[in-house]
């Protein structure tokens, strides 16, 4: 069986991920790591190519993994790489997904590709949670509770402010508003209401902090909503006590059925390595990206148009079988 050809497009926590999880899928292989760096030391045999190389690999890659920040990278990379690849991205902006998606949608179309944007675990999985419980139950509320973990997004924002040299940031869930949720009891609980956000900021030398913090704090779609603490220490204390990326979170629904029938889905994720989940869950949906783009279909999608065989190396008989 030909394998589906694999590019990966950033080399940060996320790309090195794709790379070591891409490994696992014996119907894949990685041809190329494109990257803004002019030198690249990676874990695989695929070829190191500056991005601004991209296009002359064109009918080399069957899907581009997009790894880069959704602050700064994605907006700009999703549309421009749409037009010559078929591509899956994680970008993470909640509010910001609707104008992201049609954007990339008139790239994909333009280029004849397939583009799968916002997949993850959330946006992505958690998503679908979301649109299920939500039709299963359409008398009921959904609370969605992050962490506690590492947020790949919010920390690459806050070192993508000036005078910041690296940062972690840690969403941290309400565990009374959670229990509330649970009990049916969550109606009129505020963002603020059920998560804090943390931040573990190394200041380059003579950064002005408060601007810093300020900024942090201020910062629309990531902080701003939120009670936000920021904590300024050594490049030693962060590697020492923050370099782990765990992460994970819970989907509750509360439903009723009949007169007043109480009924409760609830998804949870715990990751050691939120990068690898993520990457795990990119991977799968570049063989939905790869199986549309072969009949021919075009155009940007998200985690709720594809049907969940997509994602399987299995064969539909076999998922029937064993799995249904």
């Amino acid at each position: 069986m030909e394998k589906i050809k694999i590019g990966i497009c950033g080399y940060g926590n996320l790309g090195r991920g794709v790379e070591s999880e891409i490994l696992k899928n014996s119907d894949m292989e990685l041809i190329a790591v494109f990257s803004r760096r002019d030198s690249l030391a990676i874990n695989s045999n695929a070829a190191v190519v500056h991005i601004d190389n991209m296009e002359e690999w064109k009918d080399k890659i069957d899907v581009l993994i997009l790894c880069g920040g959704s602050a700064n990278d994605l907006p700009i990379q999703g549309p421009q790489f749409a037009k010559i690849f078929n591509t899956v991205d994680s970008f993470d902006t909640h509010a910001k997904i609707p104008e992201y998606f049609k954007e990339v949608d008139e790239a994909a179309k333009l280029g004849g590709n397939v583009a799968l944007i916002s997949i993850g675990w959330d946006p992505g999985m958690f998503s679908l949670m979301r649109l299920y419980a939500g039709a299963i139950l359409p008398r009921g509320e959904t609370y969605t509770f992050w962490g506690k973990g590492v947020s790949q997004g919010h920390s690459d924002a806050i070192r993508r402010i000036e005078g910041v040299e690296n940062a972690v940031q840690y969403t941290i869930p309400s565990q009374s508003a959670m229990e509330k949720a649970k009990n049916g009891e969550g109606a009129g609980l505020a963002t603020r209401d059920k998560h804090a956000r943390e931040c573990y900021v190394v200041a380059t030398e003579g950064a002005d902090k408060e601007r810093i913090e300020r900024e942090i704090k201020e910062m629309p779609n990531y902080f701003a909503d939120y009670d936000t603490t920021v904590h300024f220490i050594t490049a030693e204390e962060l590697k020492a006590n923050h370099s782990g990326m765990p992460h994970g979170g819970n989907v509750i629904h509360i439903g009723r059925t009949g007169d007043n029938n109480s009924q409760v889905i609830e998804y949870k994720l715990q990751l050691d390595s939120n990068p690898e989940f993520t990457a795990s869950v990119l991977i799968a949906y570049a063989r939905a990206a790869y199986c549309l783009s072969q009949k021919g279909e075009t155009g940007a999608r998200t985690a709720f148009d594809i049907a969940p065989a997509l994602l399987s190396p299995v064969d539909s008989e076999t998922l029937r079988k064993e799995l249904l």
